[in-house]
C-alpha cells in the first residue's frame, strides 16, 4: 500500500501537474504529503505486534481471576476440585486447564413462612414455605422462622465437592425441617405457646448438632428465630376459652382477696377500738385504785397522827367555841359526847327549832 501511493505521486511529479490542475507549470506546487512507513523499522515492528498479541491475548483467555470479600474460589484443573480454597485476592490460573468458581461465604438467611412458595430474594435471602407439623395427637401445626448460616470457609472446596453448589437445599432445609417435626411432635397443640422458649431452644440445638454432625461441618449456623406458632382455628378457639375461664377465676380471687383484706381492715378497726376502750377502762380502774390508796394511805397517816393528847387538845378548842356560842344564846342546850371522839351538838330552846352543827 506504501508503494502504490508513492507511485501515484511520482506519476503526478512526473506530468508536471500540481494539484491545481491544467499541466501548467507556472501554477503554484501543492506541498507533498509525508512519506508514511508502515515497516516500523524492521525489528521493532515484531515486538510490538508481539505485546499487543500478548495483550489480545491476556484479555481472551483471562488467565487470573478476581475473589470479592465475603467469598471463596473453588479451583478446578481439568475438573477436578483443588482441597483448598481461594482466599480473597488476585489469582493466576492456567486458561482452559482450569476454572474458578466464587462461592459466597456471607451470611445467608431462609425465611419460613405460611402461605409463600419457595422464592429467591437475592442477596443471600431466600423464602420457604413454613414447616408443617403434627401434634402429639395428630393435629397439624405451622411453625414459622427463621434460619440464618453460612458456608464454612475452612472446607468450602470440600462442601462443594460432596454437596454441589446448590448445598443449602440439600443441608440446610431438610435438616430444619426435620429437626422442628422431631421437636414439635413432641407436645400438644395447646401447649405450644406456653412452651415457645423451650422449643425455640430446642430447635436451634437440634439444627445445630445436626450440622455440626455432617463430615467437615460444611455449614455454620449462626441462630434460629421462632417467628410464630400457627395453630388450628379450633384449638385457638380452645385456648381463648381457657385464657377466659383462668381469667374469670384470676377476678374471682381476686375479689375473695379485697373481701378479705376489708374484713381485716374492719376487725382491725374493731380490736382497735376494743383496745382504745379497755385501755381507757384500766386508766380510770388505775386512777381510782392510785386515788384509793392515796386516801388509804393519807387516812393512815392521819390515824397514826391521831394521839390521846391531841384530841384532849382538839376537845378544848371546841368547848372554847361553845362557851363562846352561849355567850350570845343563853337558851342553847350542849350535849357533850364522852371523851370528844364524836362532834358536840347543841340545841336552841329558845326557837322550838334545832340546828345542827358540826366541827371539827
Amino acid at each position: 500500500m506504501a508503494s502504490d501511493m508513492n507511485d501515484y505521486f511520482n506519476k503526478k511529479k512526473s506530468q508536471g501537474g500540481g494539484f491545481g490542475g491544467g499541466g501548467d507549470n507556472s501554477s503554484p506546487k501543492a506541498p507533498r504529503p509525508p512519506k508514511i512507513d508502515f515497516n516500523f523499522g524492521g525489528g521493532k515492528s515484531i515486538i510490538l505486534y508481539f505485546i499487543v498479541g500478548l495483550v489480545l491475548l491476556l484479555v481472551i483467555a483471562k488467565p487470573f481471576v478476581i475473589i470479592n470479600e465475603g467469598e471463596r474460589g473453588i479451583l478446578s484443573t481439568n475438573g477436578k476440585y483443588q482441597e483448598q480454597a481461594l482466599l480473597p485476592g488476585l489469582h493466576f490460573i492456567l486458561p482452559v486447564i482450569q476454572k474458578v468458581f466464587a462461592v459466597d461465604t456471607k451470611v445467608r438467611i431462609i425465611n419460613y413462612a405460611s402461605g409463600l412458595e419457595k422464592t429467591d430474594q437475592g442477596d443471600g435471602i431466600k423464602t420457604k414455605p413454613a414447616v408443617t407439623v403434627l401434634d402429639r395427637r395428630g393435629l397439624p401445626v405451622s411453625i414459622e422462622l427463621t434460619v440464618q448460616y453460612r458456608l464454612n470457609a475452612q472446607f468450602a472446596a470440600q462442601t462443594i465437592s460432596n454437596w454441589g453448589f446448590s448445598w443449602e437445599d440439600k443441608i440446610i432445609n431438610p435438616v430444619v425441617r426435620d429437626v422442628v417435626r422431631n421437636v414439635v411432635g413432641n407436645y400438644d397443640a395447646e401447649s405450644l405457646p406456653n412452651e415457645r422458649n423451650t422449643i425455640a431452644a430446642k430447635i436451634e440445638a437440634g439444627i445445630s448438632d445436626n450440622v455440626k454432625s455432617l463430615p467437615n461441618s460444611p455449614a455454620i449456623l449462626q441462630s434460629v428465630q421462632l417467628r410464630e406458632i400457627v395453630l388450628p382455628t379450633k384449638v385457638k378457639d380452645q385456648i381463648e376459652r381457657v385464657q377466659i375461664a383462668k381469667q374469670e377465676v384470676q377476678k374471682a380471687e381476686q375479689e375473695v382477696a379485697r373481701a378479705k383484706q376489708e374484713a381485716l381492715k374492719r376487725a382491725a378497726e374493731a380490736q382497735g377500738r376494743a383496745d382504745a376502750v379497755r385501755i381507757e377502762a384500766e386508766g380510770k380502774a388505775q386512777a381510782i385504785t392510785i386515788e384509793a390508796d392515796a386516801n388509804a394511805k393519807a387516812n393512815l397517816l392521819i390515824s397514826k397522827s391521831l394521839t390521846p393528847k391531841l384530841l384532849q387538845l382538839e376537845q378544848i378548842k371546841v368547848q372554847g367555841k361553845f362557851n363562846e356560842a352561849l355567850q350570845t344564846n343563853k337558851d342553847a342546850k350542849i350535849f357533850l359526847t364522852p371523851g370528844g371522839s364524836t362532834p358536840n351538838i347543841w340545841v336552841d330552846m329558845k326557837e322550838s327549832r334545832s340546828k345542827v352543827t358540826s366541827s371539827n
